[in-house]
Formats: C-alpha cells, sequence, structure tokens
C-alpha cells in the first residue's frame, strides 16, 4: 500500500459555525472547497483535516495534534479569538496538552512532548 494523503474527518451539524471555528483555529481559510458541505485544511504536507456536514454523526471526532509548544499555539488561537482552554500537564508527566470542543462538540486537543534530560 502506497499512501500519498491522509484525511482526517471532522462531521459537523452547523457547517458555518464549525468552519468559523476552525478558521480561528487554523488561523486562515480553508485551503480547498472540493464540494458543498465540505473544507478542507492541508495542515502538514500530506495530511489534511476535512470539515463534513454530516449531522447524523457530528461531535464524535477526536483529533489530536502534536505541536512545538501548546502555550503558544493557544496563545494565538486566544488572538483570533478562540479559546482552546488551559494547559496542562498528563499525570506521567510526559506532555502538555490543551483541549477544546468546536461547535459540533468534537474534540479537538494540542499536545507538546516534554523533553527531559536524561
Amino acid at each position: 500500500m502506497a499512501i500519498r494523503t491522509v484525511y482526517a474527518v471532522i462531521p459537523v451539524a452547523d457547517f458555518a459555525a464549525a468552519r468559523a471555528w476552525y478558521e480561528r483555529l487554523w488561523g486562515r481559510p480553508a485551503d480547498r472547497d472540493p464540494m458543498s458541505g465540505l473544507a478542507e485544511w492541508e495542515v502538514i504536507a500530506g495530511g489534511a483535516i476535512q470539515l463534513l456536514l454530516e449531522p447524523d454523526r457530528a461531535g464524535s471526532a477526536m483529533l489530536t495534534l502534536a505541536v512545538d509548544d501548546v502555550a503558544e499555539e493557544v496563545r494565538l488561537a486566544a488572538e483570533r479569538g478562540l479559546d482552546l482552554g488551559a494547559v496542562q500537564e498528563t499525570p506521567e508527566g510526559r506532555y502538555r496538552i490543551a483541549a477544546a470542543n468546536d461547535p459540533a462538540g468534537n474534540v479537538v486537543t494540542l499536545a507538546q512532548e516534554i523533553l527531559r534530560p536524561s
């Protein structure tokens, strides 16, 4: 199997509200609108997040994004009017995370691995 692209699909019931939320999260409009009720952001080379109008499945997605600096991403999102919650450290102390629900109830978590000296 030779995979060239991976898409994570986030189902939503209110497409306009969700699109506005994700535009604030990414800090930019969608890269593509392949069809009605579908918006797509390429977040890394070969990887995209798709927002899909799918009311029956809305609120069931969980998306975790590994980032370099969770606190900085939370700060930048706040500047764009989006509250991603408090930065927390996981109980075992390996990650810093911040998590928020989109308008449909889907959970988006930002995670930063904490590198400790050996």
